[in-house]
Order: C-alpha cells, then sequence, then structure tokens
C-alpha cells in the first residue's frame, strides 16, 4: 500500500489513516478548520477541488451524513496516493478521487454537486519564490489553476443554489471577490481565523452560494490557541470530534 518514502498517519477520527510523503506537500491544519467549516447534509454530493492526497474527502465522510464525495486532484502522483488512502479506508463506496484538471471540468458532470471545497494555491504566479520541486510549486503557487479558474470550475459543476467552501489568505479577498463576482459566486460567510485572541488573521474561511444576493455576514473569529499555548476547545473538536 505504502510506496517509497511515504508514510501512513492517524487521523485521530473514526480510525481513518492518511498516506502522505513528507518529501511532498503535507496537508496541514487548513484543511482541518475546511472540512469543519463545510456543511454537508444528508444525502448531498460534494466535491473538492485541488483534493491533494484527499484529505477533505476523506474526513468529510467521517463528519456528515452526505450520499457521496469526489476529490479532484491535477497531479497523478498526488490523485494515486489519495486513492490508496480511499482504499485503505475502506471508503471506495463513498469517496471517488478523479484525477483531471477543473479548467476542462475535470470530465465531471455539470451542476453535479450540491456542495464544493477548495484549499487552492495561496500565492499568485508571479509572488515569491517557487519550490523547484514541482508537486510543492503547484500546491503553493497559482501555476496550474487561479482563483479565477476555480470560482468558474466551482460555478459550473455545482447546482443552483448550491454552497462553495474555500479557505484562503486574508490578503487575497480583494482578488477573491474580484472572482466570485464575475463568475457568479455569491459570497455569504466569512470567518476569520486567529493564532491567538488579539493576533492579526492569517487565514480566512469563506462560504459563497451559486446564485443569490449580495448580504455578507462575518462570523465571530476562530481562535487557534489559548494563553496556555494548546487548541482551544474548539479547535480540538475539530481534530478529534
Amino acid at each position: 500500500m505504502l510506496k517509497n518514502g511515504e508514510r501512513l498517519d492517524d487521523l485521530h477520527r473514526d480510525g481513518l489513516k492518511i498516506i502522505q510523503n513528507p518529501k511532498g506537500f503535507c496537508f496541514g491544519m487548513d484543511v482541518v478548520l475546511l472540512s469543519a467549516f463545510a456543511k454537508v447534509h444528508k444525502g448531498q454530493r460534494a466535491l473538492d477541488l485541488c483534493c491533494g492526497n484527499g484529505i477533505v474527502p476523506i474526513l468529510l465522510s467521517a463528519k456528515s451524513k452526505g450520499e457521496h464525495f469526489t476529490g479532484l486532484e491535477i497531479q497523478e502522483r498526488v490523485a494515486d496516493m489519495a486513492k490508496r488512502s480511499v482504499a485503505l479506508n475502506g471508503l471506495d463506496g463513498r469517496v471517488s478521487i478523479i484525477c483531471g484538471d477543473l479548467r476542462d471540468g475535470g470530465g465531471l458532470p455539470l451542476a453535479g454537486f450540491d456542495v464544493v471545497t477548495c484549499n487552492p494555491p495561496y500565492m499568485a504566479a508571479n509572488d515569491g519564490k517557487i519550490s523547484p520541486d514541482p508537486a510543492l510549486a503547484i500546491a503553493r503557487h497559482e501555476l496550474e489553476c487561479n482563483l479565477d479558474d476555480i470560482a468558474k470550475a466551482a460555478f459550473r459543476l455545482l447546482v443552483p443554489r448550491g454552497t462553495f467552501y474555500m479557505v484562503h489568505r486574508p490578503g487575497r479577498l480583494a482578488d477573491i471577490f474580484i472572482a466570485f463576482n464575475k463568475r457568479g459566486l455569491a459570497p455569504k460567510l466569512l470567518r476569520f481565523v486567529h493564532s491567538k485572541a488579539g493576533s492579526a488573521p492569517n487565514l480566512v474561511l469563506i462560504m459563497a452560494t451559486k446564485g443569490g444576493g449580495a448580504q455578507l455576514k462575518v462570523d465571530a473569529p476562530l481562535i487557534i490557541y489559548g494563553d496556555d499555548n494548546q487548541y482551544t476547545e474548539e479547535v480540538r473538536g475539530m481534530y478529534y470530534g
């Protein structure tokens, strides 16, 4: 099941495990927060764009009563790792991993999903130093897709009034709103993530709908660490249920 250099990590939820390669891009707290922020209701079908090693579909399958979860990943080697994690956890009937390009729809059905999630590359293609490792470069920089590509794909793949959830950096909010407005996604909820109370936010969780009005709600901030430098009770619940 494991290939050269890979390791098996415990997700601390329902006995689930994930295959990762420490030399590549391993999942971080942002995807845990995204999977807790996203709401998938009973009978719904969910899609994760830029799914990487499949962490979000696997976590959502444990946290919700959705009917089916799909991950779309452009890198063949990373998609293969995700497929093996799905098989390892016995989730073949509930989670599917597709290797494809979101820019052409990845062969997925138009308006085929009630919920779409995404933890995209945070950095624009011309922003900062690009990693010499292709997998890391694609994960961190907008080399294979940008915000406009993601917003366009989410709109095409969502059912009418479907819901899109994304985690990103606060500094990209202007770009995000421009892309969403251009592609017909209406931002409905923001939640800023702070390392500690009183610190500046370093992440933002965004919920948007396909169509809908312009009213936007900003939720209470999410604080990661308490005064004791340990996870807050809310974050512990996200990790350990």
